[in-house]
């Protein structure tokens, strides 16, 4: 089996290869926010803040966006953010009209997105130590998932109204923040947080979870809440 067929092989189970590499010093890679060019109709984009230093590895966030949204859109909860942070973002585009699993199984999603990480940890210092996957609503539940699954990979994960997880195997222990809005009318409560954040804990995992008077959508609050949680260091 060649390489290229058990990465294939890796990402039709959901796991992802892509890992940080060392940095030179004096490379000067570009900041701000860029496509990276791997798709000419759904690409992935990045945006690094100004601080960025070769020197000091940044946390690197992965953002997916909700069911018919693109990679501008999973930008926006950490986008006017990230430079106060001093986070790194990366924010793929899903293949089709939402993500792999939402049609019963990995692949081409966790190609493209390992893609992109690839890119991104080969161009640009990332802290091992906080790297995560966000989501909001099906990209929620896709965080959630793939954060799992790739627990090896991610520190955290962070739900923003997930309506459900499908993680292929638990990799790892990452911290993981949810919220959800109590008046959701898309993924109500009761049946998606409500009842995702005690399996969770059944098993372990360390939760922060967030309700909220609100519905389906990422307030400016809850999104600074969550961020603050990440970037947060740990004794």
């Amino acid at each position: 089996m060649t390489t290229d067929e058990k990465d294939r092989q890796a990402n039709a189970f959901g796991r992802l290869l892509a890992r940080p590499t060392p940095q030179s010093q004096a490379a000067a890679p570009p900041l701000g926010l860029q496509s990276l060019g791997l798709d000419a109709k759904r690409d992935a984009l990045l945006y690094v803040p100004e601080s960025y230093q070769a020197s000091k590895p940044a946390p690197l966030v992965l953002m997916l966006h909700g069911a018919g949204g693109n990679a501008q859109g999973g930008l926006t909860p950490f986008l006017k953010l990230a430079d106060a942070a001093g986070v790194i973002l990366l924010a793929p585009s899903s293949r089709l009209q939402t993500w792999d699993i939402l049609f019963g199984h990995y692949g081409p999603d966790i190609t493209f997105i390992d893609s992109a990480l690839a890119i991104t940890m080969s161009r640009y210092a990332i802290d091992e130590t906080r790297i995560a996957v966000e989501g909001f609503s099906d990209g929620a539940s896709y965080a959630l998932s793939i954060g799992i699954t790739n627990g090896d990979l991610f520190t955290h994960v962070i739900a923003f109204s997930p309506g459900f997880m499908a993680p292929a195997l638990q990799q790892g222990k990452p911290r993981i923040f949810i919220s959800h809005g109590k008046s959701d009318t898309v993924l109500a409560i009761n049946r998606c947080s409500r009842k995702i954040v005690p399996q969770l804990q059944n098993v372990s995992y360390d939760v922060l979870y967030q309700e909220f008077n609100g519905s389906h959508t990422v307030p400016p609050n809850i999104a600074q809440s969550a961020l603050t949680w990440f970037t947060a260091r740990q004794d």
